[in-house]
């Protein structure tokens, strides 16, 4: 998940993954990588988005920009079905 520190929506993003956690306990054993785009600009630049948060699966783009719960539910099912 490429976040800001600053970005409001962002901190929302997180505050929705706190609560999939809590309802779900299978989604806290999907890896998160929360990458700081500020931080860590060079890796940010080799990925397409424009938005933050922006959530990738396995190198695949699932959600760009404000978050709600049944996206970010969304790619958490994602995440947690097998690779074929």
């Amino acid at each position: 998940m490429f976040i800001l520190p600053d970005c409001p929506y962002c901190h929302e993003a997180k505050r929705l993954i706190g609560q999939l956690y809590r309802e779900n306990p299978e989604y806290s054993k999907v890896p998160l990588r929360v990458i700081d785009e500020r931080a860590q600009k060079e890796l940010a630049d080799r990925y397409d988005y424009y938005y933050v948060p922006t959530f990738y699966v396995g190198g695949q783009k699932l959600h760009e920009g404000v978050p709600d719960m049944e996206k970010v539910r969304q790619v958490f099912e994602a995440a947690c079905r097998p690779v074929p």
